[in-house]
């Protein structure tokens, strides 16, 4: 049963765009200067369940919302994986025009070539995936979007169509509030 440490409504930070962003629980990167250390802890925070996932849905019609975003902790945690996948195909349905951002320790190639079918059906779903570790020898704080230089933004349709790491393109961004 997977927890989250947080939702932050109306989140700018993580998006572009209005964003509900979903802070899960649990993470074994430990990197040093993480932001988030209390959502290490797999237990850290509420059980994240059916009704907790239908107020987020409900939440996101108001008008405003840009899209979905999962950080951590580390939504790419196996565990975490399976329950967020079955909210992650309803958020989909619902919502097909919002976009899904997931924040990542792991690194697209070590993801897209994961055999597992939950992996896969996630970045299936997903738009943007900022990847990599957090770097405290690397951080910078004018980067958009990320912590630390290593990190990527990787437009994952693209990626997943070429075969090949394609970063996000921020110069293509329209801010709609006609998301759904």
């Amino acid at each position: 049963m997977m927890h989250y440490a947080s939702i932050h409504e109306h989140d700018i930070a993580n998006g572009p765009g209005i964003r509900l962003s979903l802070f899960v629980s649990g993470c074994r990167h430990a990197c040093p200067g993480c932001f988030n250390q209390v959502a290490w802890d797999f237990n850290y925070g509420e059980v994240f369940s059916k009704p907790v996932y239908e107020k987020i849905l409900s939440d996101l019609r108001e008008p405003c919302y840009r899209g979905l975003t999962l950080l951590g902790g580390e939504p790419m945690e196996p565990e975490n994986q399976r329950a967020l996948l079955p909210f992650l195909r309803r958020f989909k349905q619902v919502f097909p025009r919002m976009d899904l951002w997931i924040y990542t320790g792991f690194t697209y190639e070590v993801l897209s070539t994961d055999p597992s079918e939950t992996t896969q059906a996630i970045l299936d779903l997903t738009d943007v995936l900022v990847d990599g570790r957090f770097m405290q020898e690397q951080k910078d704080i004018t980067l958009l979007y990320r912590g630390s230089a290593n990190q990527r933004i990787i437009d994952v349709k693209n990626s997943r169509q070429k075969q090949k790491v394609v970063l996000w393109d921020d110069r293509n961004v329209s801010i709609s509030n006609q998301a759904y």
